[in-house]
Protein backbone atom coordinates (compact mmCIF):
# COMPACT_ATOMS: atom_id res chain seq x y z
CA UNK A 1 0.00 0.00 0.00
CA UNK A 2 1.50 3.74 -0.99
CA UNK A 3 1.20 6.43 1.20
CA UNK A 4 -1.27 8.42 -0.28
CA UNK A 5 -3.39 5.50 0.14
CA UNK A 6 -3.26 5.08 3.78
CA UNK A 7 -3.00 8.26 6.23
CA UNK A 8 -0.64 10.38 4.26
CA UNK A 9 0.63 13.44 6.18
CA UNK A 10 -1.62 14.99 3.79
CA UNK A 11 -4.90 13.68 5.10
CA UNK A 12 -3.89 14.54 9.08
CA UNK A 13 -1.74 17.32 7.91
CA UNK A 14 -2.84 19.47 4.53
CA UNK A 15 0.18 22.08 4.81
CA UNK A 16 3.14 19.39 5.37
CA UNK A 17 5.51 19.08 8.11
CA UNK A 18 8.40 21.07 9.76
CA UNK A 19 11.74 19.41 10.61
CA UNK A 20 14.84 20.69 10.17
CA UNK A 21 17.88 18.19 10.98
CA UNK A 22 19.82 19.28 14.22
CA UNK A 23 22.89 16.41 13.79
CA UNK A 24 22.09 15.18 17.32
CA UNK A 25 21.97 12.06 16.58
CA UNK A 26 19.08 9.99 18.43
CA UNK A 27 18.11 8.68 14.99
CA UNK A 28 21.57 6.88 15.25
CA UNK A 29 21.70 5.62 18.20
CA UNK A 30 19.30 2.82 19.30
CA UNK A 31 18.25 -0.71 17.69
CA UNK A 32 16.96 -1.41 14.09
CA UNK A 33 18.67 -1.41 10.84
CA UNK A 34 19.81 0.75 8.29
CA UNK A 35 19.17 -0.45 5.08
CA UNK A 36 21.53 0.34 2.18
CA UNK A 37 21.58 0.61 -1.75
CA UNK A 38 23.23 -2.27 -3.70
CA UNK A 39 26.24 -0.31 -4.40
CA UNK A 40 26.65 0.87 -0.90
CA UNK A 41 26.34 -2.56 -0.10
CA UNK A 42 29.29 -3.98 -2.38
CA UNK A 43 31.14 -1.28 -0.29
CA UNK A 44 30.11 -3.25 2.77
CA UNK A 45 31.62 -5.96 1.93
CA UNK A 46 28.02 -7.34 0.41
CA UNK A 47 26.05 -6.65 4.22
CA UNK A 48 22.43 -5.84 3.99
CA UNK A 49 22.60 -3.30 6.68
CA UNK A 50 25.05 -1.26 8.12
CA UNK A 51 26.88 -2.45 11.23
CA UNK A 52 26.33 -1.37 14.65
CA UNK A 53 28.87 -0.72 17.63
CA UNK A 54 27.94 -2.37 20.70
CA UNK A 55 26.46 0.29 22.09
CA UNK A 56 23.84 0.38 18.87
CA UNK A 57 25.12 3.14 17.66
CA UNK A 58 25.44 3.28 13.65
CA UNK A 59 29.58 3.04 12.18
CA UNK A 60 29.28 5.94 10.77
CA UNK A 61 28.67 8.50 13.81
CA UNK A 62 30.79 9.43 16.23
CA UNK A 63 30.00 11.52 19.03
CA UNK A 64 32.14 14.47 18.84
CA UNK A 65 31.38 15.09 15.35
CA UNK A 66 28.52 13.72 14.56
CA UNK A 67 27.57 11.69 11.24
CA UNK A 68 30.94 11.40 9.38
CA UNK A 69 29.16 10.71 6.30
CA UNK A 70 26.05 13.00 6.09
CA UNK A 71 26.99 14.37 3.05
CA UNK A 72 26.71 10.83 1.47
CA UNK A 73 24.38 8.95 4.19
CA UNK A 74 22.14 6.34 2.81
CA UNK A 75 18.73 6.40 1.94
CA UNK A 76 17.28 5.64 4.79
CA UNK A 77 18.97 8.14 6.86
CA UNK A 78 18.10 11.28 4.06
CA UNK A 79 14.51 10.64 4.27
CA UNK A 80 14.53 10.71 8.04
CA UNK A 81 11.63 11.38 9.65
CA UNK A 82 9.85 11.11 6.71
CA UNK A 83 9.10 7.47 6.91
CA UNK A 84 6.22 5.22 6.03
CA UNK A 85 6.12 4.58 9.71
CA UNK A 86 6.55 7.89 11.21
CA UNK A 87 4.57 10.07 8.78
CA UNK A 88 1.05 8.03 8.28
CA UNK A 89 -0.84 9.30 11.96
CA UNK A 90 -0.09 12.73 13.85
CA UNK A 91 -0.02 10.25 17.12
CA UNK A 92 3.17 8.54 15.88
CA UNK A 93 4.49 11.62 14.39
CA UNK A 94 4.23 13.09 17.78
CA UNK A 95 5.63 10.05 19.52
CA UNK A 96 8.95 10.50 17.62
CA UNK A 97 9.13 13.97 17.85
CA UNK A 98 9.70 13.48 21.63
CA UNK A 99 13.09 11.94 20.55
CA UNK A 100 14.39 13.95 17.48
CA UNK A 101 14.74 17.92 18.32
CA UNK A 102 14.43 18.52 14.74
CA UNK A 103 11.11 17.74 14.32
CA UNK A 104 7.99 20.20 14.07
CA UNK A 105 10.65 23.21 14.10
CA UNK A 106 12.30 24.81 10.75
CA UNK A 107 11.55 24.83 7.60
CA UNK A 108 7.52 23.70 6.43
CA UNK A 109 8.10 20.56 3.97
CA UNK A 110 5.10 20.38 1.68
CA UNK A 111 2.73 17.06 2.10
CA UNK A 112 3.44 16.03 -1.50
CA UNK A 113 7.07 16.48 -0.87
CA UNK A 114 6.98 13.94 2.24
CA UNK A 115 4.83 11.52 0.40
CA UNK A 116 7.33 11.16 -2.39
CA UNK A 117 9.82 10.74 0.15
CA UNK A 118 7.85 8.42 2.57
CA UNK A 119 7.21 5.93 -0.50
CA UNK A 120 10.82 5.45 -1.25
CA UNK A 121 12.13 5.87 1.80
CA UNK A 122 14.75 3.18 2.31
CA UNK A 123 12.93 1.52 5.33
CA UNK A 124 11.18 -1.57 5.63
CA UNK A 125 7.83 0.07 5.05
CA UNK A 126 6.69 -1.48 8.23
CA UNK A 127 3.80 0.25 9.75
CA UNK A 128 3.96 0.05 13.67
CA UNK A 129 0.87 -2.09 14.89
CA UNK A 130 -2.24 0.05 16.64
CA UNK A 131 -2.48 -0.10 20.20
CA UNK A 132 -5.09 -1.25 21.84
Amino acid sequence: MSVSEGNAPGAWSPDGLRFACTRCGACCIGAGAVRVSDDARRLRRGEVSLRETRAKACVFYESERGCVVYAARPRQCRTWPFWRAVVHSPERWREEAQNCPGMNRGPLHAAEAIESMAAADGSSGRLPEKRS
